[in-house]
């Protein structure tokens, strides 16, 4: 099939994209009207509803306008948030295109697949994803379809066949016509690249299983508050939204909005940094993360690889070496071990000789590098004779020539103990036996920043481990230049089911044995981060919990990964840690405060419930209780927090442990304040009410401030989001007691005495906190 030489002019390509619309698959958005709908459906949402009609049956009209007020206020800034969230996702999302090789103007050049139009020609190699349904005209492929159709085996695809939009290029390269695009390709919305689907997140998985348990313990009490009312013949819809509320108190209606808010941030914080959110689960799995393993090429080394040595043997030269190499090489490919020696060659002298080289031969067929085979390899015609040309790994060459050289077996241990890549250069006429005509040695040092970026790992608790297809030798002497800890074994210990958690060093690894590394490491109890570059490193980026694909990275690597490094090395994942770990802090302090409130709330409302025989607040007063802590709630998610130094670990057991002894002390500031004014004061029970309101806020804004600091209170500042809310709260919630807004007056000297008491428990609370956390970070260490 002839292709046409010049493809589509700028205007012409400019002309379809108005005519058909971009390459891409319109995101489906609800409508903002439905979100809101959706908001006031759900456990918490059904809970409030039916406690406004439990109210407009009892004539408490004013309660249930005020309580559906505040439902309608929390879903408008829920859905506010998380569109806001979204939006931000979808520009970092515009960062991380999917780019193709097209004919414009008679000229090669790389555009966004979104630009793509019908009758465009493109060029496909190994690693992409086809951008469009495409019309083959000149080359074959191994197209991978199983993302589109469950199909396990990969497809061949030649001139005159089909390859659709989405499947993966695994093998060879192609050159064909773009015939659809967009939703209008053969697999439609299944094309999509790159997706920011949510996941449950170990962090929310931890913080379900906490909230159960809380609404398990509510429920009982909900139940011994029901009994006694029965026992006491007390009307059961006077005591029903009551009971209703203390159910509404332990769930966490603020995190979805906080969890979403908290990522979002951490995302586009990454973003200035150089690193790109896929999955945002990733953000907070990094925090927890202790084993990086990463590649040498390109990531711990500068992979701007040059021949450095050349050994020929038996009789043969330097050139001689180089010229058959190059026959084996293919300058489109773009590989930089096949540039590194084109390059060389073109420096050497031309010289003669019994052997095929570059200007004297005629490549008939090119095979390019398959990492299973770990070698390319060319056929030649030399005259009419034809040869077999090769280079790659020389113990799979050994295999291929019978035996090596004497002196090369010195050689190789000498070129790679010196932190050198070594490929071997074969040779041999058609259907005679190959020859090991010499050894090639390439340098690819590490880069300036790869030592820094491993020590600042190691302090931060996480081990690097490196990957490499390389000898031994070779990645023993780049690890130590970096400073990577740890023997170096053999890629045959993860072939034979062998521990690969105490290597520092895995060597002659094959792709798809990082896959295996990964799942070792995760049965061994470690949290799993992997980087990568290429499309046989996908299934390794995505088993991990945190997978990194590097700036230079195909397009089926960026779609597995979880995170996207957009600038060279590794340094920004640093960043990404650190980040995550701050997430961890935040999130730590939300599940702190729930489960401390929600203590004192549940068993301080049902116990004062059982000592008096009523009501010491109102479902009104609780439901404006959830929405004033809600506000102080959601601001953390911007607090500012310190990353810890060490891989962050839930330790449910001191967790529970602190939030109990924390709450028995709420419990008795709590009870304290009741008694001072029932007992004290004399003030009636309307007055009481508010009393006790207050107190719950004020005592429920200390908390944030006692637990977000592993260290004294004082010892760090908070955001001004948070001390804005907190400020917020307290004056507007002082103000409603003082002036008797939605719940009776209060004299000013007891809003103040009841903010006092809470401050000093306040104090109380962090000398004993610090105890706990104390007896915590001994036991991490």
């Amino acid at each position: 099939m002839e292709m046409p030489v010049r493809g589509l002019t700028a205007a012409e390509a400019r002309a379809r994209l108005q005519q058909v619309g971009p390459n891409e698959i319109p995101e489906e958005r609800p409508h903002p009207w439905i979100r809101l709908a959706l908001k006031f459906w759900g456990p918490v949402p059904w809970m409030l509803e039916a406690t406004i009609v439990l109210s407009i049956i009892l004539h408490r009209t004013a309660d249930a306008v005020v309580i559906a007020a505040l439902l309608l206020f929390n879903a408008v800034v829920s859905v506010l948030q998380e569109g806001q969230a979204e939006n931000a996702l979808a520009l970092l999302r515009e960062r991380l295109p999917v780019m193709a090789r097209v004919l414009r103007d008679g000229q090669w050049q790389q555009v966004p697949a979104r630009e793509l139009v019908p009758d465009d020609i493109i060029h496909l190699r190994m690693g992409d994803v086809v951008p469009a349904d495409v019309r083959l005209a000149e080359g074959s492929v191994l197209l991978d379809q199983s993302m589109l159709t469950g199909e396990s085996v990969p497809q061949e695809r030649g001139p005159g066949q089909a390859a659709y939009a989405g499947s993966v290029v695994r093998r060879g390269e192609a050159t064909g016509t773009v015939t659809a695009t967009g939703a209008r390709t053969y697999f439609g919305k299944t094309a999509v690249l790159v997706q920011t689907a949510r996941t449950l997140s170990h962090l929310e998985s931890l913080i379900f299983r906490i909230v159960r348990w809380l609404v398990g313990l509510d429920g009982l009490l909900v139940m011994a508050v029901l009994m006694v009312a029965a026992v006491d013949r007390q009307p059961l819809l006077a005591v029903l939204p009551f009971s209703l509320m203390l159910l509404v108190a332990s769930v966490p209606v603020a995190l979805p909005a906080t969890f979403t808010l908290a990522q979002a941030l951490g995302a586009k914080d990454l973003a200035a940094h150089g690193v790109l959110v896929t999955r945002l689960s990733a953000i907070e799995e990094a925090a927890t993360m202790d084993v990086l393993c990463t590649d040498k090429t390109g990531t711990i080394t500068d992979n701007r690889l040059s021949v450095s040595q050349v050994r020929g043997y038996s009789g043969h030269t330097r050139e001689e070496v180089l010229g058959v190499a190059a026959l084996a090489s293919d300058a489109a490919s773009e590989d930089p071990l096949d540039l590194a020696v084109l390059e060389a060659w073109k420096a050497a002298a031309a010289a003669g000789g019994g052997l095929p080289r570059p200007g004297q031969a005629q490549v008939l067929v090119f095979h390019p590098f398959d990492p299973a085979l770990k070698r390319t390899e060319a056929e030649v015609r030399v005259g009419s004779g034809r040869w077999r040309v090769m280079k790659g790994a020389p113990q799979t060459l050994a295999g291929l020539v019978g035996a090596l050289p004497p002196e090369a077996a010195g050689d190789l241990e000498a070129l790679g103990a010196g932190g050198q890549r070594v490929l071997g250069v074969a040779a041999g006429p058609e259907g005679g036996p190959l020859e090991l005509i010499g050894l090639l040695a390439l340098e690819d040092p590490p880069r300036a920043d790869s030592a820094t970026l491993v020590h600042t790992l190691q302090d931060l608790g996480v081990r690097v481990m490196m990957l490499t297809g390389d000898t031994a030798p070779t990645a023993r002497a780049v690890a130590e230049a970096v400073g990577i800890n740890g023997p170096v074994c053999e890629a045959g210990v993860i072939r034979e089911g062998g521990d690969a958690a105490g290597c520092g060093v895995l060597a002659g690894i094959f792709p798809e044995d990082k896959f295996h590394v990964v799942t070792a490491l995760q049965k061994a109890g470690h949290v799993v981060g992997m980087t990568g570059d290429g499309v046989n490193d996908a299934p390794a980026l995505k088993a991990a919990e945190v997978g990194v694909a590097v700036a230079s990275a195909t397009d089926v690597a960026k779609a597995a990964a979880s995170l996207v490094l957009t600038r060279p090395g590794l340094m920004d994942a640093v960043e990404a840690v650190q980040e995550s770990r701050r997430i961890y802090q935040r999130m730590h302090t939300y599940i702190l405060n729930k489960i401390i409130k929600t203590l004192q709330v549940a068993v301080f409302l049902s116990g004062a419930y059982f000592l008096t025989g009523r009501l010491v607040t109102t479902p009104f007063l609780i439901v404006l209780l959830l929405f004033a802590n809600d506000f102080v709630t959601m601001s953390l998610a911007t607090d500012r927090v310190r990353p810890s130094r060490r891989p962050a670990r839930w330790r449910v057991r001191y967790l529970v442990l602190t939030s109990g002894v924390l709450a028995l002390l709420l419990l008795v500031e709590a009870f304290l304040v009741l008694w001072g004014a029932r007992d004290v004061l004399h003030l009636g029970w309307p007055q009481v009410r508010t009393v006790v309101f207050l107190m719950l806020v004020a005592s429920g804004q200390a908390t944030v401030y006692v637990v977000r600091e592993v260290r004294a209170f004082w010892r760090s500042r908070p955001s001004r989001a948070l001390l804005a809310a907190t400020l917020g709260d307290l004056v507007v919630v002082g103000g409603m007691a003082w002036r008797g807004i939605l719940m009776a007056a209060v004299p000013g000297i007891v809003v103040w005495a009841v903010l006092g008491v809470a401050l000093a428990f306040m104090v109380l609370l962090d000398l004993v906190k610090q105890g706990f956390f104390h007896l915590e970070r001994q036991a991490a260490a």
